[in-house]
């Protein structure tokens, strides 16, 4: 694991995105590690104050409401804070919505990045001896830029692009704009690529919250298709814990893979959900809530299958997964969600706000 007081570890992170799912993690990671935080959000639909309200004190986590994309903004919390590590996080990552409206996925994927890389290029700039030598710029991406594979076959490091939706088209082109600056402007910049991230605090409309709450509120499950799309699943403590791990110890201008070795059909994660509710949460009737599966149309362009070898995050960073077992994880999820009435209902009223906003 890093240690924030070794020599080129950042001291003060300035983390986007964190009120979000993987980025409340990330946080919550760093300051077990003796990092203090920046938290830079927008609070859009998918970024929450109940991700972050128990750690945010004004002090180890300070806490700023903005856009990557306010580069005066950004450059000003860098200087104000000392910043000495970057953790880009913010994104809109949810793939049904691309499709839907391609346009805020451009404007923060791909311009936030640009300007957000620039409000950093100048503050590195300034920067002089060890503070110099210490700054680092994590970049977090998604498996999606490599595109689909088949049957077998792995991504790694060295996979060629080839995003297939709006959404992965603009986390490439961010991977892209990212790595321009590391080679043309020297900026110590790191990339990372993960598989399906599952765990506590995930927005309902992913895969797993969603089946979840649908479960839960007598509702259909939608399933894609027939569910046989497959894909790897890493359970969110694991991933944020690589990530301070690839900015600790990741190499400039190099790229880490992170994934779960957890392969699963669609159906097959939605099954096992089912099957853990029937055993810790029982349907009133008796019935399994697998009856309530429902398949529907599948996705547009829908990606047959990720998987990513991460051996190379393993040998030079020292990345290990403590969740393992992908159903213990999964039930670790739900019962978290049961738990946790009161932060899906404030995330559920947040969303019906915003979509009211919208219209």
């Amino acid at each position: 694991m890093p240690n924030p007081s070794a020599h080129n570890s950042p001291k003060r992170l300035l983390i986007t995105g964190a009120a979000g799912f993987i980025g409340s993690q990330v946080a919550r990671e760093a300051l077990k590690l003796g990092y203090k935080v920046t938290i830079l959000d927008l609070l859009t639909y998918a970024g929450h104050m109940a991700n972050i309200d128990e750690i945010v004190d004004g002090d180890r986590v300070k806490f700023e409401k903005g856009d990557i994309g306010d580069f005066e903004k950004v450059y000003a919390l860098l200087k104000r804070d000392g910043i000495t590590g970057v953790m880009h996080l913010a994104a809109e990552s949810h793939v049904d919505n691309s499709i839907n409206g391609p346009l805020p996925f451009v404007q923060t994927n791909v311009l936030g990045t640009f300007h957000l890389l620039e409000a950093a290029r100048r503050y590195h700039e300034e920067l002089t001896g060890d503070a110099k030598a210490a700054f680092r710029f994590l970049h977090v991406s998604t498996d999606e830029v490599f595109g689909e594979l088949d049957d077998k076959g792995f991504f790694t490091e060295e996979t060629p692009y080839a995003p297939n939706s709006p959404y992965s088209a603009s986390k490439a082109a961010s991977d892209h704009l990212v790595n321009a600056w590391g080679h043309t402007y020297k900026l110590p910049v790191v990339t990372t690529n993960c598989s399906n991230n599952y765990g506590p605090r995930q927005f309902p409309e992913k895969l797993i919250p969603r089946m979840i709450v649908c479960a839960l509120s007598g509702e259909k499950l939608p399933v894609y298709g027939k569910g046989l799309n497959v894909r790897d699943w890493i359970h969110v403590e694991d991933h944020a814990r690589g990530l301070l791990l690839a900015l600790a110890k990741g190499t400039p201008g190099e790229s880490y893979c992170f994934g779960g070795r957890s392969e699963r059909k669609n159906i097959d994660v939605v099954n096992a959900l089912c099957a853990i509710l029937d055993r810790v949460h029982a349907r009133a009737d008796g019935r399994s809530y697998a009856e309530q599966i429902s398949y529907v149309t599948d996705r547009a362009g829908h990606d047959w299958r990720y998987a990513i070898d991460d051996t190379k995050a393993e040998s030079e960073l020292g990345f290990r997964r403590e969740y393992k077992n992908f159903e213990a994880g999964l039930e670790q999820t739900i019962k978290w969600y049961l738990d946790n009435s009161k932060w899906l209902k404030t995330i559920a009223d947040s969303k019906t706000e915003h979509s009211s906003v919208k219209k």
